[in-house]
């Protein structure tokens, strides 16, 4: 699955076009590696997406494509949250 729509999908970013301006900003990394919008996400990769001052860092548990509010955060797990000063 793209980065952009897992992002939208498992409900870390409210818009899909949203998603695709933080990734292509160089916000997004997957296991390290700076990822663009159309990187694949697979079971089992480290994502860390940078909000302002803080940094999410999370495990991909499980691709759903038409997730809903109740199983999307079946979607990852939260390793960790940090803020930047």
């Amino acid at each position: 699955m793209r980065l952009d729509k897992y992002l939208k999908v498992s409900r870390l970013i409210k818009r899909r076009t949203l998603a695709k301006e933080v990734s292509d900003q160089g916000r997004v990394k997957i296991n390290g590696q700076t990822a663009k919008a159309g990187t694949d996400v697979k079971v089992g990769d480290t994502i860390e997406i940078q909000f302002g001052q803080k940094i999410v860092t999370i495990k991909v548990t499980g691709l759903n494509e038409h997730a809903t509010k109740e199983n999307a955060k079946g979607m990852y797990e939260i390793l960790k949250e940090e803020r930047i000063d």
